[in-house]
């Protein structure tokens, strides 16, 4: 259990998230993310970096228990900024990061595809924000990176979900393939990339970030500013508590 890092194929590293059931990650796990694809992307035999994670799904976000135990904000300080380092890890890669996607890709894990270079998905993967059914608030920045405006904002008001398919359609995910092809479709994207020269692949991914529209981290940290004041305000613990299904009426 934990975050682990392999080397199937010359210059292709894996870095494998195993937290059961559901990789929703504790405190400590975003942090453990973001130590191990930093240290993949400084490896000078490292061309790409593959994200996966074990078990039904790739990512269900933070560890909501773990918050529920803390009676102060020690929890969500470090999920928030786990989640803002563990984010940042795979944008500010010095390779091209490939998400490999299984199962559900919820919260955390928006953050996670929304900053990768490239995404492979399981025919089964759905991908969503369900932050407002759980009192909290945050990766519309990478969600926004995924799907066209207007729809970004109707996901996120709503906590619908996107099928793998949908997002091919809207081109943020590279391939569609059943289950049993997520690891070899992921390895055969990062290895042709990877065939490119390692030099080049490293100053085209800080050109590409030097040019992008958006600061994703600077963004992420204005939305998060507006979840611990959902916090300090009491309505994230309401409605985190009942996991949403419980509806109030809006406050002024």
């Amino acid at each position: 259990m934990g975050v682990s890092t392999s080397r199937p194929d010359k210059g292709v590293a894996v870095v494998t998230v195993d937290f059961p059931p559901v990789n929703a990650l504790p405190v400590r796990g975003w942090y453990e993310l973001a130590d191990a694809l930093r240290a993949a992307g400084r490896d000078p035999e490292t061309r790409c970096v593959v994200l996966a994670a074990a078990g039904r799904g790739f990512n269900a976000g933070v560890d909501i228990k773990e918050m529920q135990r803390d009676a102060g904000h020690g929890a969500l300080l470090g999920a928030n900024r786990g989640c803002a380092e563990a984010f940042a890890a795979v944008y500010e890669c010095q390779v091209p990061v490939v998400a490999a996607v299984q199962g559900f890709c919820l919260g955390g894990g928006i953050g996670l595809v929304g900053n990768a270079d490239a995404i492979v998905a399981a025919e089964d993967a759905v991908f969503g924000l369900p932050e407002l059914d759980r009192g909290a608030l945050g990766a519309a920045t990478h969600l926004a990176r995924l799907v066209p405006q207007h729809l970004m904002r109707t996901l996120y008001y709503t906590s619908r979900n996107v099928t793998a398919a949908e997002l091919h359609a809207h081109g943020s995910v590279w391939k569609v393939v059943p289950g049993a092809e997520l690891t070899a479709a992921a390895l055969e994207l990062a290895a042709e990339i990877a065939a490119k020269d390692g030099t080049l692949l490293r100053l085209a991914k800080a050109a590409i970030n030097g040019i992008d529209p958006v600061d994703v981290r600077r963004s992420y940290r204005f939305e998060q500013g507006f979840t611990f004041e959902a916090n300090l305000s009491g309505v994230a613990d309401r409605v985190r508590n009942t996991f949403g299904s419980e509806r109030t009426e809006a406050s002024s």
